[in-house]
């Protein structure tokens, strides 16, 4: 087929922000004293716009670049052209298909058609009837390396900074060749590892470093002169004086050893897709039978198959949930945050107070000082508790540079802007103090009641409280307008979400600070009204007291704990009880029953591990499996009304759906999609689920419970 044969497609998009094909014929440089060896074809793929709007892959990009390459293919036969390249716009190769147009196809012919288009377009530079070359520069996603894939041979800048095949992320798979190529090209193993391991670890990417080591690319060169020397390295390979290797390619017919890494490689996927999903979503599963079947099948065969593959997943509901939850929230909503003031009403600020020297407070003092590079100071009781949060700061400071993160002259600067001091007269310049002290109303206002006295009117007094009134924190001060709640989650370093939380007071000013700040931290923030346990804490301690119940009831712990698997959730309700401590959610768990009363309640066996000194419910055994050790299991004390895995998930997906309900009826953020956002970035819930609000208007939760979905029906 030719590309032009797919313009019925291209029609359905009108709008699309066509990548145009740009040809640039170059000459090619001797090599090693012999003659050129002709013209190299360099496409361009540039869509005119700048770098906050990277280049992407809809049917009339496609068409377009096919048809270019296919006039190359002409060219070639006639002897004009001795390779072609393609390489993109500045910092961009191409970002992957357009989703937004992909989740406009209506119906599944559209999608195959769709799927075919790419494997036509990309299977020309295979077909050119001389090498080709793909010249990475900088971002690579999905369809965007393909592109790559695809051709003979690639190489990459040392600048390029995102590449990956983010499809099983996404809800679908990596359906324009590269289920088929990566493992021949780079291993069964490695290509696991970039198409779920990483796509399923909130979609993390590769390095241009990173893939030339994995073999995706055959060549590594600087930014600066980047396509230069590519060119020159082509000219190199065309004229027979380079000679590439790849470690990692597997050859074939499979040999007996490749043939049993195949399948150990997926096997490992099968493992670790359900430890990561409990199988709850389509598109990982897909990947993994596309690779399993794939290890006999042909490139033809293959590439059919990625094609029905793409038609059966864009039409899943899992995929237009993704699509809503990556797209329109974690692209779009959350770089415009509902709510928020003007940005220019945003104070500087030049220096950072973090009171407390505490671990949290290390996180904090160590992210203000990277990010904001600007003096941190911490305080606490005593010089041993200083000295040993300032320690800690500068420890993961040298962490970061053994691990090649930071530079020396980074690791340097760093450490000499964070110090340390036990009087809070060192704050008596910071524009902004945030306190990391113990969760408790009484000592934060005593807190800030004395730094208050030291500090000027206008520097910000934020909170990073969990749970408190941020209002209770700021009623007793002379400029309560001052106090913002700043609530991180735990890593600070790694976990996206920011609660920035106004309290009647907060003045507009104030807010637009925090905003600016969370911004240059580089968080996610969205705003949230002064309401106990404000966003993903409500939720989640209203999941875990729903299981907490029925485990109080007499439900079998296991039963409990396993019971919101559909769910696909990143870990299990008692695991995550662990993680986050018991104290520290049993500390939760009794403000929200305090202001929300029974429907909230606090497990009495909670309360009884924390009180034996258990740090949890499950110990683990030498193989692995988890058991309640006896002393644990001696503690405990249970009802006689046993829930079964079935009522458990629907009894908490009811609760979720009111707790919701009533968070949006009182204004506590301004729609389902900032808690969708928040649960998203903040608790890890499953992209594929597309948001809380989306599942729970699915299983039909929304309107059991409220009488109405929190989303229309599209």
């Amino acid at each position: 087929m030719s590309a032009q044969d797919f313009q019925k497609l291209a029609a359905l998009f009108p709008d699309e922000v066509v990548t145009h094909s740009y040809v640039q014929d170059i000459a090619l440089p001797g090599v090693d004293g012999a003659p050129s060896a002709g013209t190299f074809a360099l496409v361009t793929l540039d869509n005119g716009l700048d770098h906050r709007r990277p280049s992407t892959l809809g049917p009339n990009t496609l068409i377009e670049l096919g048809t270019v390459l296919e006039t190359q293919r002409e060219r070639a036969a006639r002897g004009e052209i001795a390779g072609v390249g393609v390489t993109g716009k500045p910092f961009f190769l191409a970002a992957g298909a357009d989703l937004s147009a992909v989740k406009g196809l209506k119906d599944r012919d559209a999608g195959l058609w769709m799927a075919q288009l790419g494997h036509d377009v990309y299977s020309t530079l295979n077909d050119l009837g001389v090498p080709s070359f793909v010249f990475i520069n900088g971002l690579a996603l999905g369809g965007g390396l393909e592109i790559a894939l695809n051709a003979t041979y690639r190489t990459v800048s040392t600048g390029a900074g995102a590449l990956a095949l983010p499809e099983a992320f996404l809800g679908l798979v990596p359906g324009w060749g590269g289920v088929y190529l990566l493992p021949r090209l780079i291993g069964p193993a490695n290509a696991v590892k970039v198409m779920l391991e990483n796509a399923l670890s909130n979609n993390r990417t590769l390095s241009g470093p990173a893939a030339f080591k994995l073999g995706i690319a055959d060549a590594l060169f600087e930014p600066a002169d980047f396509v230069e020397q590519s060119v020159k390295w082509a000219a190199r390979v065309l004229a027979g004086a380079e000679k590439v290797t790849r470690a990692n390619a597997v050859a074939e017919p499979l040999s007996e050893e490749n043939s049993a890494a195949w399948d150990a490689a997926v096997a490992h996927a099968k493992t670790f897709v359900e430890a990561k999903t409990s199988n709850a979503a389509p598109a990982p599963a897909r990947v993994i039978e596309l690779l399993e079947k794939g290890k006999h099948f042909t490139r033809a065969q293959s590439f059919a198959a990625e094609d029905e593959a793409l038609a059966d997943l864009m039409q899943t509901p899992q995929f237009k949930d993704t699509v809503y939850a990556f797209l329109d929230l974690v692209q779009k909503r959350a770089k415009r945050p509902a709510g928020a003031p003007d940005p220019k009403l945003a104070r500087p600020v030049t220096k950072v107070g973090v009171v407390g020297a505490g671990l949290m407070a290390g996180q904090f003092a160590l992210l203000f000082a990277r990010q904001l590079k600007v003096p941190v100071v911490m305080t606490d009781i005593d010089a041993a508790r200083v000295d040993k949060g300032v320690g800690y700061v500068h420890g993961e400071v040298d962490k970061l540079l053994a691990k090649g993160r930071i530079s020396q002259d980074a690791a340097n600067r760093t450490k000499a802007l964070v110090t340390g001091s036990v009087s809070k007269q060192a704050f008596a310049d910071a524009d902004f103090v945030i306190e990391a002290v113990f969760e408790e109303l009484n000592v934060k206002k005593a807190v800030f009641a004395e730094v208050e006295a030291i500090v000027s009117p206008e520097c910000i007094l934020a909170t990073n409280t969990s749970s408190l009134s941020v209002t209770a924190m700021a009623e007793d001060l002379v400029h309560p307008e001052r106090v913002v709640g700043f609530h991180f989650f735990n890593p600070v370093a790694v976990m996206p979400l920011l609660e920035i939380v106004r309290a009647p007071n907060t003045d507009d000013a104030v807010l637009a600070t925090a905003f600016a700040t969370a911004k240059t931290l580089r968080k996610t923030a969205v705003l949230v009204k002064d309401a106990t346990a404000f966003v993903v804490n409500r939720v989640l301690l209203r999941l875990m007291a729903e299981v907490s119940r029925a485990f109080d009831e007499g439900t079998d712990a296991a039963v409990a704990d396993k019971a919101l698997r559909p769910m696909g959730l990143p870990m299990t309700p008692f695991t995550l009880l662990a993680m986050v401590g018991l104290p520290v959610a049993q500390h939760v768990t009794e403000s929200m029953h305090a202001t929300f009363g029974d429907r909230v309640a606090v497990s009495a066996n909670i309360q009884a591990l924390i009180d034996g000194g258990k740090k949890g419910l499950w110990a683990t055994a030498a193989d692995g499996s988890q058991f309640i050790p006896e002393e644990t299991l001696s503690l405990l004390r249970f009802g006689n009304t046993p829930s079964t895995s079935e009522e458990l998930l629907s009894k908490t997906q009811d609760a979720l759906a009111q707790e919701i309900g009533l968070m949006l009826e009182e204004g506590v953020v301004s729609g389902p999609e900032d808690i969708d956002l928040c649960m998203i970035l903040g608790a890890g819930w499953p992209m594929h689920l597309g948001g809380i609000t989306p599942y729970l208007d699915r299983v039909g939760a929304s309107e059991r419970v409220n009488g109405k979905r929190f989303h229309p029906v599209v």
